[in-house]
């Protein structure tokens, strides 16, 4: 989604938000009912994945306020202060602009992430982690594609998990794709897709697969031959469950309040930054929108996190990810289809070049070629080419040829059909031909709907587009006159004969029925 969104916006100057990325099959109707819909879709997901984040985020914070002695237990009334306490502190950052303070908030967390897994890595059983971490790409590695496809189908009892935890976390990641996505798509200007996709994609999946083995495996180790089954008997309650595995390292207590710290900071960050991307989708991407938009979404986030929680806890929250998720994730397949369709036309724009006739221009005759460039041939004047420039050509050059001995036979196309050819036959190898026909072509509505640009009268033009014996695309050859004309022809003659006279490419030109006849 960042990929889709840093793409429209820095290579098409189009604005940063959502229904930019349609802009390949809407054009400017991108603009419309159509565009509302879909930043609609994606606000909606959006605000309940922050939802979802924070309210995990609050009973996590809560249980560890808890183990710090903090709070005597874990309630909904002392979540639902923390949400607003936090929700608060979001709110004052994001309506006065301390954007400063909440990325060195966001860099600070990040360093306290490395040195807690450090600790971990290096207190706990480094030996087993390091060969984990081997031994668990390899697996992923391995078995991909049966992660990637597997539903349980056929497994009643792994249905549960694959509902709980895949489908979930497949929702949730779908729900933060635009808010995420539009956070990395402002920091990506400049940058090429290579680079995008290793720092997006592999850097922090890398760090990830880290990060799972130090927490994941090293909790198993110690429940297996430190703790004797302690940690195992908490896995319903992964609230508490972080701050017991803590419990079993030295300096237990400044690694709980170090883990309390960085939930805060995320808390903060996240509620921030979710603020500022709702309000930026609300507002068409306004940088001069009111302040008071940035406090509502706030306050708003915070009575539907309080209400979330009241209702059915982290199963409402589950729910309402899934609802909101599942029609952004088809509007995603669709952005992915017009990103493919860019690039295609990307890759065409930067494979295109000067026209054919222009290659070796000298810069003779330019009013001749500049009244040529600001016309679009129809039919007519395709046939005044032929008529005019072509067979002129082919006459004077079949004249020459058979003065050496060599038939040379000149063609029209047939009725309704604009072509004319010359054609040089033989026995036993593919007669050699060299034709123009007229090919029809579409006229971008881009340059029909401009002022300054040349008097189009139709939405289609006919260019005069050369064919060989061998099938091979021909070129463009409206700019060419009588004498280049023959010259083009005696290149593809010259071709021809080299590849006849060379063994080892002769065969190419063997015509196998005249050669069995």
């Amino acid at each position: 989604m960042g990929l889709i969104l840093a793409y429209f916006s820095f290579r098409y100057h189009l604005p940063l938000s959502i229904r930019s990325g349609l802009y390949p099959i809407l054009g400017e109707r991108i603009k419309g009912s159509i565009g509302n819909i879909v930043d609609t879709f994606a606000f909606v997901s959006t605000f309940f994945g922050i939802t979802t984040s924070l309210g995990f985020g609050v009973i996590q914070l809560n249980a560890g306020l808890v183990h710090l002695g903090v709070f005597h237990e874990s309630s909904f009334t002392f979540q639902s202060l923390i949400i607003i306490i936090v929700s608060a502190i979001a709110i004052t950052s994001a309506v006065t602009g301390v954007n400063k303070g909440v990325k060195r908030l966001s860099e600070l967390n990040l360093g306290l992430a490395i040195l807690l897994m450090s600790f971990i890595l290096v207190l706990g059983p480094t030996t087993f982690l390091l060969s984990a971490f081997s031994e668990g790409v390899g697996y992923y590695i391995q078995r991909f594609a049966d992660l990637t496809f597997n539903t349980f189908a056929f497994e009643s009892d792994g249905r549960g998990w694959f509902t709980s935890w895949t489908v979930m976390f497949w929702a949730w990641w779908i729900s933060w794709a635009p808010f995420v996505g539009l956070f990395i798509a402002r920091i990506s200007k400049g940058r090429t897709i290579r680079e995008y996709i290793i720092a997006v994609l592999l850097v922090p999946s890398l760090f990830i697969f880290l990060w799972m083995t130090v927490f994941g495996n090293g909790a198993i180790y110690i429940d297996k031959y430190i703790a004797h089954g302690t940690l195992s008997a908490l896995v319903e309650q992964p609230d508490i469950l972080l701050f017991s595995f803590f419990e079993q390292f030295p300096l237990a207590t400044p690694l709980c309040v170090l883990a309390v710290l960085m939930i805060t900071i995320f808390f903060v960050t996240s509620a921030d930054s979710g603020i500022l991307v709702m309000n930026s989708i609300t507002s068409g991407n306004n940088p001069n929108s009111p302040k008071w938009q940035n406090a509502f979404w706030g306050m708003l986030l915070a009575l539907i996190s309080i209400a979330m929680l009241y209702a059915g806890g982290l199963q409402a929250l589950q729910t309402m990810t899934l609802i909101s998720a599942l029609p952004f994730g088809i509007i995603m397949l669709v952005l992915c289809f017009c990103m493919m369709r860019a690039l295609h036309t990307d890759l065409l724009y930067h494979n295109s070049r000067l026209p054919y006739g222009s290659r070796n221009w000298n810069g003779s005759h330019w009013r001749e070629r500049l009244s040529q460039i600001l016309t679009f041939s129809q039919k007519t004047d395709v046939q005044r080419f032929l008529d005019q420039k072509v067979r002129p050509a082919f006459e004077e050059l079949s004249t020459e040829l058979a003065k050496k001995g060599i038939d040379a036979e000149i063609i029209k196309g047939k009725q309704g059909y604009l072509s004319m050819e010359i054609v040089i036959r033989y026995d036993k190898i593919r007669n050699f031909r060299y034709g123009v026909m007229a090919e029809r072509r579409n006229i971008s509505d881009y340059l029909i709907d401009e002022d300054n640009t040349p008097d189009i009268s139709s939405n289609q033009q006919y260019i005069p587009v050369t064919y060989y014996s061998d099938g091979r695309t021909g070129n463009d050859i409206q700019y060419l006159n009588q004498e280049e004309i023959i010259a083009d022809v005696l290149r593809e003659y010259e071709r021809y004969i080299r590849v006849i006279a060379d063994e080892q490419k002769a065969m190419m030109f063997i015509d196998k029925e005249k050669y069995k006849s």
